[in-house]
C-alpha cells in the first residue's frame, strides 16, 4: 500500500471527484459513511459521543459522522472551534444539516462527560506551519482529559510527514485514517500520538493510486503474500537452501537459541549454528534439528570450515566484541559472497571499524535498532535525515537496512521505504532481534531475494509477536516465545503447504 503526502492526497480526492464525478460533498459523506460504521462497531451506542470540530473539511468529516451516528441511536453533542461564517464549504453545509437534536454550541462551553468518547475533527492533512493559539489550546485541554479520543484521518495538529516534534497534537487512542496512513505516523516523532491506526477505506480513484510516485510503502498481508513462494512436491532438504547462524558466545548464549530457533522455522532446507564447543549441549537440547559448527574458544575465533556450502549466513547475535571475535567478523566477511544478516554485536563492530563496512556481500540484509544505526551512520536531526542516512547507507552497502521499531522501517538499496504494519510493544524485550535476525538468515537461504526475504521476514515476525502477545499478554510474552507462533503467522499469508 503506498503512502502518499499531504499534496497528494489532496490531489487524490481532486483526481476522484472530477474523474467518477462526484460531488466533493457526495465525497465527504462516503468516508463519513465509512468512519461512522467502524466507530457503530467499536463503541457501545449508550456511550455519549462528543465531536470537537474545526472549520475546515476534517471538520466537515466530523459533523457528517455526528449526523449519521445521531441517526443510528447515539447520543452526540458538537462543539466548534468556528462560526459557521468560516468554515469551508463543504463543513458549513454538513453544520447546516446538523439534525435539531444535536446540541452544537462553541467550543468555550466544553463540558465533557467522564464517560463519553471524544471525536477529534479539529484540523485534517491540509494544515500547514504552526498550529494557531486556539486550536493549540484545546489540543491541550484534550490532552488534559482522560476520555478516550478517536482522531478522524489525523490526530489534530500533526503534519502529514516531518517536523511534528515539539507540535501540539492530539493524544489519540484511535486514529481512523482514510484511505492509507500517514508517514508521520509510522514514525516515532510523533506516531505515538495515533494510539491504533485503523485504515478507513472509501474508494479513491484506483488510476491515481495507481500512478501515484512515492517511494514510501507500507506493507499489508495481500502485498506480502504475494511473496510467498510455495513448496514443490518432489523438494528435499536441499532444495530449500542452508543456512549458517554465526552466534553466541559464553555467557551470551541465548542469543544463539533464539536465533537458530527461529531460523528453523523459516522454510529453509538445513540449518548449522556456529558456536562455542562449551556451549553445544544447549543447542543440541533447545534445537536438535540443527547441525553444529564448533569453535574452540568461549567465543567467534576460529571460521566454520566448508563455508561455500552455505546459501546465506546470519551473523551477530550474542557474539560479544572482544579483539579475537572482531579480527574473526572481519575474516568472515571479506571471504564469503552469499548474502549475509548483519546483526547485533557485528554491526557494533563494523560501526567501530567504518572500512570493514566494505566488506557486507551486496545483497546482504543489515538490522540495527536506533542505536546502531546511529553508531553507523552518525546522529541526524530529524526523522527525514535519519531515513536519508539510513538508504544512503542500504545503497552504499547494495543491502537491505532493517531499521528496528514499532513500525519497522525497511530501507532498500533502490530508495524504496517500507513500513511494517504488524507487531506489538510487547516485542520491546531482548532477544526478538535475535529471533529476526534467524528468521531473516533462513528466508535468505530458503532463496528469497534481500528485499523479499526482509518484507516478509519483518511482516512475518512482527505478526508473530502479535500472536505471542494475545497467547501470552503483551505484558508477560518475551523473545522465546516467538518462533513458536511464526507457523501460524505463515498460514494466514500460505493456507496450503505444496504445489
Amino acid at each position: 500500500m503506498k503512502i502518499l503526502t499531504g499534496a497528494q492526497i489532496r490531489e487524490a480526492d481532486r483526481v476522484t471527484i472530477a474523474r467518477e464525478p462526484i460531488p466533493s460533498i457526495d465525497l465527504m459523506e462516503r468516508a463519513s459513511e465509512s468512519l461512522a460504521q467502524w466507530i457503530a462497531n467499536h463503541i457501545d451506542s449508550h456511550t455519549p459521543l462528543v465531536f470537537l470540530i474545526g472549520r475546515g473539511n476534517n471538520g466537515g468529516d466530523g459533523l457528517a459522522v455526528a449526523r449519521i451516528l445521531h441517526y443510528a441511536g447515539f447520543s452526540c453533542s458538537v462543539y466548534t472551534l468556528a462560526d459557521p461564517e468560516s468554515m469551508s464549504d463543504d463543513c458549513r453545509f454538513n453544520y447546516e444539516r446538523l439534525p435539531e437534536e444535536i446540541d452544537c454550541q462553541p467550543i468555550n462551553g466544553l463540558t465533557v462527560p467522564d464517560d463519553a468518547v471524544l471525536i477529534d475533527a479539529i484540523l485534517g492533512t491540509g494544515i500547514h506551519g504552526p498550529v494557531r493559539a486556539v486550536e493549540a489550546s484545546v489540543i491541550d485541554a484534550i490532552n488534559q482529559l482522560s476520555n478516550r479520543v478517536i482522531s478522524i484521518d489525523i490526530p489534530s495538529g500533526m503534519l502529514t510527514e516531518f517536523g511534528n516534534a515539539d507540535r501540539p497534537i492530539v493524544h489519540a487512542d484511535h486514529t481512523l485514517t482514510i484511505e492509507y496512513p500517514k508517514l508521520a505516523m509510522l514514525l516515532p516523532e510523533a506516531g505515538e500520538c495515533c494510539g491504533t491506526i485503523e485504515i478507513i477505506p472509501i474508494d479513491l480513484d484506483p488510476d491515481f493510486m495507481s500512478a501515484a510516485a512515492t517511494p514510501y510503502r507500507y506493507l499489508t498481508a495481500d502485498w506480502v503474500s504475494g511473496i510467498c513462494r510455495p513448496r514443490a512436491k518432489f523438494a528435499h532438504k536441499n532444495t530449500y537452501g542452508h543456512a549458517l547462524l554465526v552466534a553466541g558466545s559464553d555467557g551470551m548464549m541465548g542469543a544463539a537459541l533464539l536465533t537458530v530457533g527461529a531460523a528453523l522455522r523459516s522454510g529453509c532446507g538445513l540449518v548449522t549454528a556456529h558456536i562455542p564447543s562449551s556451549e553445544r549441549t544447549s543447542m543440541y537440547a533447545t534445537n536438535p534439528s540443527a547441525m553444529l559448527s564448533l569453535d574452540p574458544g568461549d567465543c567467534f575465533t576460529e571460521q566454520p570450515t566448508d563455508i561455500d556450502r552455505y546459501a546465506a549466513i546470519g551473523i551477530g547475535p550474542g557474539l560479544g566484541q572482544s579483539v579475537t571475535t572482531q579480527q574473526a567478523v572481519s575474516e568472515l566477511l571479506q571471504h564469503v559472497s552469499v548474502p549475509c544478516v548483519v546483526d547485533a554485536d557485528a554491526l557494533n563492530i563494523l560501526a567501530s571499524h567504518p572500512s570493514w563496512q566494505s566488506y557486507i556481500p551486496a545483497g546482504s540484509i543489515l538490522t540495527p535498532h536506533i542505536g546502531e544505526l546511529r553508531r553507523l551512520v552518525g546522529p541526524w536531526e530529524g526523522e527525514q535525515q535519519k531515513i536519508e542516512r539510513a538508504l544512503a547507507l542500504a545503497q552504499t552497502r547494495s543491502s537491505v537496512v532493517i531499521v528496528k521499531g514499532a513500525h519497522t522501517m525497511l530501507c532498500m538499496p533502490g530508495g524504496e521505504v517500507y513500513f511494517n504494519s504488524t507487531g506489538t510493544p510487547g516485542m520491546a524485550k531482548g532477544g526478538c532481534g535475535d529471533v529476526l535476525t534467524g528468521l531473516l538468515t533462513g528466508l535468505l537461504a530458503r532463496g528469497y531475494s534481500a528485499p523479499e526475504a526482509a518484507v516478509l521476514g519483518v511482516y512475518l515476525h512482527g505478526r508473530a509477536g502479535e500472536k505471542a502477545a494475545e497467547y501470552y499478554h503483551v505484558e508477560s510474552m518475551n523473545s522465546g516465545d516467538m518462533a513458536d507462533f511464526i507457523p501460524e503467522a505463515y498460514s494466514e499469508l500460505m493456507p496450503t503447504a505444496s504445489v
